[in-house]
C-alpha cells in the first residue's frame, strides 16, 4: 500500500500488537536469508483465532508462485483445531516489519474468511482493517457455484 493510500481502520490491540511480534519471532527463528538477501523462507505471518491462541506460518518461495506465509499460517491454524481466524497479519524477516498481503491473498481470505481482519501498514502507522476495505468490489466465487 503505497502512503498515498488509506483505508478507515483501527489501531492494534494489546493483543494484535502480540500477534505480529509472534510473526516476527516465527520467521526470524527459521529464516534461512541473510540481512538484505534472499531466501527461501523470507516472510512470517500469524493468526489469531477466536478462543486467542496463535499459529504461525512461513512462505515457501518458489520460482512457480510457492505459498505465502498467510496461507501457511491459516492452514496451520486449521491443522491445528482453529475454526474461526479471526486476525491475521505478515511479516518481514530480519526486521522488515508488517507487511499488506498480496491480491491473491487477499482474494483467497475474502473467499474463506470474510469476517477476517487483517493488519496493514498506513501512513499513521498500523491498522487493523476488515478483508472486504483491502478487496473492494471483489469476485465473489462462492455466490458463483450456486
Amino acid at each position: 500500500m503505497s502512503t498515498d493510500q488509506h483505508i478507515a481502520g483501527q489501531p492494534l490491540s494489546i493483543i494484535e500488537q502480540e500477534l505480529v511480534a509472534f510473526a516476527a519471532h516465527s520467521i526470524d527463528q527459521v529464516t534461512d536469508a541473510h540481512v538484505g538477501g534472499d531466501g527461501v523462507y523470507t516472510m512470517g505471518a500469524a493468526v489469531l483465532d477466536a478462543s486467542g491462541a496463535m499459529y504461525p506460518g512461513v512462505n515457501f518461495y518458489h520460482f512457480t508462485g510457492g505459498p505465502c506465509a498467510e496461507l501457511v499460517a491459516l492452514g496451520s491454524a486449521r491443522a491445528n483445531g482453529a475454526h474461526d481466524p479471526q486476525v491475521i497479519v505478515a511479516v518481514g524477516n530480519e526486521g522488515r516489519g508488517i507487511k499488506n498481503p498480496c491480491g491473491r491473498c487477499r482474494q483467497i481470505m475474502a473467499d474463506n474468511y470474510p469476517w477476517i481482519r487483517v493488519i496493514v501498514v498506513q501512513p499513521e502507522g498500523p491498522r487493523t482493517v476488515s478483508i472486504n476495505a483491502l478487496l473492494p468490489l471483489n469476485f465473489d466465487w462462492n455466490a458463483e457455484q450456486a
